[in-house]
């Protein structure tokens, strides 16, 4: 039986196709915007707040801009808030996201310029936002996100890199229009290899998910948004880095670990954290750049938009193998705060 993120996987290429495709006007003037302003806030909830944490640690790498990420509740209760010499930018899948929407709302009242990325079109964030992206994803079922991510992710990277003091941000933005191809191949690559590993997996409950850099981004909403939500299994997202404090103490043999490694300097505690694990005979799940790309021809800062691909994969299957749709819900969408 094949659920509907199955297809949501296959269109991720021609969602972002699509969305450079339509949106590098508005896009390209966002940047010019933001080029000119010294406090960047970004705000953004579940999946959306994933895309937040990846696109400040990527920046934070290597520029100097000045960014500060919140969730919408967060953001919506700071009284520390400035409103000169700032752009709040806004992210959500359905531009309806009560918290969020209620921030964007909260800024116009205070006089910040505002920036949405929305998937939905009629949206009340998309409409009411002074500049508005639209993420070319057409309605998107599965809960986890697959095209809303990487549509999302690759739109933060070109407004913000555009309007950075990069040294390399023409070559960012060279590779994230290639990113669409390299995606297809992947789709196809690592079909077969992650439904095996999912079904090795199937019986485990517990996954823990590390990251460094921009990967623990990703590592976020893989506990947060792909396992908990979409295969029903607990999972617990950790800087690989902070392996060393409180995990160090409860990893043990038989455990599951899950670690994204993009060749970082900050990856060094990543390989130390696997190193350990192995020695413990912890479970450890390796999803690695180079086991994809040839890092001498690809930026590493946007390893996330690949390593996703194997790992909606291992979900998608993790979920079938326990008789689960990764796209439904139990809570979701049903209770309200």
């Amino acid at each position: 039986m094949k659920y509907k993120m199955y297809e949501e996987i296959l269109e991720q290429p021609d969602a972002l196709r699509k969305t450079f495709a339509n949106e590098k006007e508005v896009m390209d003037l966002v940047a010019s915007k933001i080029s000119s302003i010294s406090n960047i806030y970004l705000v953004g909830c579940g999946s959306s707040l994933s895309t937040l944490f990846t696109i400040k640690s990527a920046l934070n790498m290597v520029t100097d801009l000045n960014i500060d990420v919140f969730t919408g509740y967060e953001y919506f209760y700071n009284k520390n808030l400035e409103n000169k010499d700032v752009i709040a930018i806004f992210t959500s899948q359905s531009g309806e996201t009560a918290d969020t929407l209620s921030s964007l709302r909260l800024s116009k009242e205070k006089n910040i310029p505002t920036v949405s990325i929305i998937n939905e079109k009629d949206s009340s964030m998309f409409k009411e936002a002074d500049f508005s992206i639209l993420t070319h994803s057409g309605h998107e079922e599965a809960i986890l996100g697959t095209k809303t991510y990487v549509t999302q992710l690759a739109t933060l990277y070109y407004i913000l890199f555009s309007a950075s003091d990069y040294d390399k941000k023409d070559e960012i933005i060279s590779y994230l229009h290639q990113i669409p191809d390299l995606m297809d191949d992947l789709i196809n690559k690592t079909h077969e290899e992650n439904k095996l590993l999912a079904e090795k997996f199937k019986n485990e409950e517990l996954f823990y998910c590390m990251g460094s850099g921009p990967n623990f981004g990703l590592a976020y909403k893989l506990a947060m948004t792909m396992f908990m939500e979409g295969a029903l299994k607990n999972a617990c997202p950790l800087y690989s880095g902070e392996f060393r404090h409180g995990l160090i103490e409860r990893i043990e043999k038989d455990v599951s670990a899950v670690f994204l490694d993009a060749g970082y300097e900050s990856d060094i505690f990543t390989e130390k954290s696997i190193e350990f694990s192995k020695n413990l005979g912890v479970n450890t799940i390796i999803f690695s750049l180079k086991d994809y790309v040839d890092l001498n021809e690809f930026n590493n800062l946007l390893a996330p938009l690949l390593l996703v691909i194997p790992l909606e994969w291992f979900i998608y299957y993790l979920a079938h193998f326990n008789n689960e749709d990764p796209g439904s819900t139990r809570h979701i969408g049903k209770v309200r705060y």
